[in-house]
């Protein structure tokens, strides 16, 4: 599906590597984004935090380009974790990651400065195609996101990649 909205790599196009810190509290899945997104020739995991604090020290110290963000931590939790990256530096762009497919959870990401929130039971190249996509300046929202009552979420946000003023 994001295939067909961000195109065919053009064939020989030389993608500049994009740093990516890993914030989740689960070690499985902080190993499993990693052994994945390594594979990835145009992908270097740079580091991987336990909770939002060390989020906050490795993106200041690594400088990532992009985190992916879980949005339950314990300690300091994703939602402010994403807002003291973001402000710290506006460059870094954050993905959240969850489990929770509410509204409520994907609002507070974006609010925060995420550029993207997908949930954990996704695909690995849904991942990488997000990546590159925040890495232009677009933002998506996963299309299993619904509002609190449990019906289609009323995000004016488009279930989509979108170009981000």
């Amino acid at each position: 599906m994001l295939q067909s909205i961000l195109g065919s790599p053009t064939k020989g196009t030389i993608m500049a590597t994009v740093r990516v810190l890993i914030a989740d509290d689960y070690a499985a899945i902080r190993t499993a984004l990693t052994r994945a997104l390594e594979s990835e020739p145009d992908i270097e995991v740079v580091g991987e935090a336990s909770d939002g604090y060390a989020a906050v020290r490795l993106a200041e110290r690594l400088r990532p380009e992009v985190v992916l963000m879980d949005v339950n931590m314990p300690g300091l939790n994703g939602i402010e974790a994403t807002r003291r990256i973001t402000q710290e530096d506006s460059g870094v762009k954050v993905i959240g990651l969850s489990v929770h497919c509410l509204e409520f959870f994907a609002r507070q990401m974006l609010d925060a400065g995420a550029r993207a929130y997908l949930l954990k039971d996704g695909d690995i190249d849904e991942l990488i195609e997000v990546i590159e996509a925040v890495r232009k300046g677009q933002t998506y929202v996963s299309s299993a996101v619904v509002d609190s009552g449990g019906g289609r979420s009323r995000l004016k946000m488009p279930r989509r990649i979108v170009n981000r003023g």
